[in-house]
């Protein structure tokens, strides 16, 4: 039987104990080397700390080990006999929001931290935002140190009311609460024995046991065109293929396809994947893509199934996070990159901000500033094919560029198309 691979984010305001989590998870999993060990147990020591700081596992920069804080993304890899596991573990200063976007935009699992003394905090909800935002499918709250309120239930499960209440008004499919004490290593891999009270999974047993991935089958097929493969040899006189990574979907050959934003429909000749020729490939492969026809294809066009080839726009709708420390303002000229594709656009509106504490809506902010979410009107230059952000989280998905300087100002998930 083939062991899959979870995806995961962790997030959390300053000082919930995020990193140190992330660490107990490594190390009670044996998922450390000797020698990461080593050097952490050195470092510690060098700090005064008589046992292992596990936070350093995963703390990495200078700066982050100085301050006691994440500032960066960071992304680390373990298995265990059940499942492999990609691990995002994003910062938890409200600086560092636009890192929490990074690290849980290819993520099928949230884990949102929760100190125990504090409860839900305004930055709680910015990051049960951010994730519903990004459609996560599975969202679990850590309640940390719970041995600092002596591993009272009504601690909590007051808490846990309260985030769930709030996260179901997201609309969050699926939550998870659990207690835990990362320091002491309650509930993360072995089960408490100071909460009897509890009788749910483990951190390491339900990211075992959750239900995670998707059929190729059930998503149309989408290839977002990187480059066009022309070798012009002795051998390959007439060899003309598109290469990309399936964005969705599953692709046979003999498959009708359309080629956008052109509109043009032609028929799959053959499939290329690692040197050699294979009748069926699937997202999220590699591939170069053969056509019976001769068409004029370049990078940043999408071939997709003919039978659910997506809308060609000028006019999107969406849903933003601003990342940037510049703010957005309507009128403003940005570059749009959508998969491979780039193109000019401007912001004709914003017509509203999300006021996170209660989930209400302040209408015609003028300009989105820093960690921002709002709504975005924005007309292109040049046709894209797009879906919504709810069909494809690769298609619906695109990023909002200043053309100065290149900086990333906004990530956009589409929920209209004019």
């Amino acid at each position: 039987m083939a062991i899959d691979t979870l995806r995961f984010a962790t997030a959390g305001s300053v000082d919930d104990g995020k990193s140190t989590l992330v660490g107990r998870l490594l190390f009670d999993s044996k998922s450390v080397l000797a020698d990461q060990l080593e050097a952490v147990e050195h470092a510690s020591r060098n700090r005064g700390q008589e046992a292992p700081d596990l936070a350093l596992l995963t703390d990495g920069l200078r700066a982050e080990r100085e301050q006691g804080i994440t500032i960066d993304v960071a992304y680390r890899y373990f298995a265990t006999p059940r499942r492999r596991f990609i691990l995002a573990d994003t910062p938890g200063h409200v600086q560092y929001t636009r890192n929490m976007v990074t690290g849980a935009s290819t993520a099928e699992l949230a884990v949102v931290l929760v100190d125990a003394r504090n409860g839900v905090v305004e930055q709680t909800r910015r990051h049960a935002a951010v994730a519903a935002l990004l459609r996560v499918p599975h969202v679990v709250l850590a309640v940390n140190k719970m041995d600092l309120v002596e591993y009272a239930e009504p601690v909590f499960a007051a808490i846990a009311k309260e985030f769930t209440a709030y996260a179901n008004e997201l609309r969050v499919p699926e939550i998870t609460s659990i207690p835990v004490s990362a320091l002491a290593g309650d509930n993360v891999v072995e089960p408490s024995r100071n909460m009897d009270w509890y009788g749910g999974p483990t951190v390491l047993e339900h990211l075992e046991s959750v239900s995670v991935g998707h059929r190729p089958d059930d998503e149309p097929a989408r290839i977002p065109v990187q480059y066009v493969i022309r070798p012009q040899t002795a051998e390959h006189r007439d060899y003309r293929g598109y290469a990309g990574q399936i964005a969705s979907g599953t692709l046979h050959v003999g498959d009708p396809v359309t080629v956008l934003p052109s509109g043009r429909t032609t028929t799959v000749e053959a499939i290329d994947m690692l040197g050699k020729a294979v009748d069926t490939a699937w997202a999220p492969q590699s591939v170069t893509v053969r056509l019976c026809d001769g068409i004029d294809i370049s990078r940043g066009d999408l071939i997709a199934h003919a039978h659910s080839a997506p809308a060609v726009t000028r006019e999107v709708s969406a849903i933003v996070c601003h990342v940037a420390d510049r703010p957005l303002t309507v009128g403003q000229r940005v570059l749009l990159k959508h998969t491979t594709r780039t193109v000019k656009a401007i912001v004709e509106e914003i017509p509203s901000r999300l006021t996170l504490e209660d989930l209400s809506q302040h209408a015609d902010p003028g300009q989105l500033t820093a960690n921002d979410i709002g709504r975005v009107l924005v007309r292109t230059a040049e046709p894209l094919a797009l879906d919504t952000y709810a069909e494809s989280r690769r298609t619906g998905s695109f990023l909002l560029i200043d053309p100065i300087d290149g900086t990333t100002l906004a990530a956009g998930m589409a929920d209209g198309i004019g």
